[in-house]
């Protein structure tokens, strides 16, 4: 487990982040960052000419992800606290290149989930990368709020949330401290008629 966290932390991931579209001077917003198995490698990739932004209701996880951001001397990432019930990103609009919602819909109530789809509409800028790992689904270790939806009921909520299906990947990638293989969803935000 420590080797492919290691692996991942100082290569693995950068590359991964990179393939799905990230890149130098990107801003960032991990969403359910967790202590930042994807926020290491973004602020690595993004550089000092970008950011992310980490958000997580964990305040443990939290201090745990910044401790490991000093020890890499990342000083790119900022934490951002925020409470369970909150759905509202204090973000500004359209302030966003790209956020990942990985591995957190599982936690979430239909409701819930379209009501982060619309705040990260609202933060993204147009042409803005929403990418989704969308674990815990009915054929992929079921759990909660997702065990009774498959990949394409995945894909149809949030297309219906004003963004489109750009590409969808199969791909290694760390979920909970081991390697894994799963889809990696990559939408774009529509542009509302107004």
């Amino acid at each position: 487990m420590e080797i492919a966290v290691k692996e991942w932390l100082n290569e693995e991931g950068e590359i991964f982040l990179e393939n799905i579209g990230i890149k130098k001077g990107d801003v960032i917003l991990d969403f359910g960052c967790g202590d930042g198995p994807y926020t290491i490698p973004a602020a690595k990739v993004v550089r000092k000419e970008g950011k992310v932004y980490a958000i997580d209701k964990d305040i443990e996880s939290m201090h745990k992800l910044m401790e490991i951001a000093k020890t890499k001397g990342l000083k790119n990432i900022i934490p951002i606290h925020t409470k369970s019930e909150e759905s509202k990103i204090n973000l500004d609009s359209e302030s966003i290149d790209a956020v990942l919602l990985y591995d957190v819909l599982h936690y979430m109530e239909n409701l819930e989930r379209k009501k982060i789809y619309e705040e990260i509409y609202r933060i993204l800028k147009t042409g803005g990368i929403l990418s989704v790992y969308p674990k815990h689904r009915k054929s992929d270790e079921p759990l909660w709020s997702l065990s009774d939806m498959e990949l394409d009921d995945v894909i149809e909520e949030i297309s219906s949330r004003h963004f489109y299906l750009q590409r969808k990947f199969y791909k290694k990638l760390l979920h909970n401290g081991n390697y894994n293989t799963g889809y990696i969803l990559n939408f774009r935000k529509s542009v509302l008629n107004k």
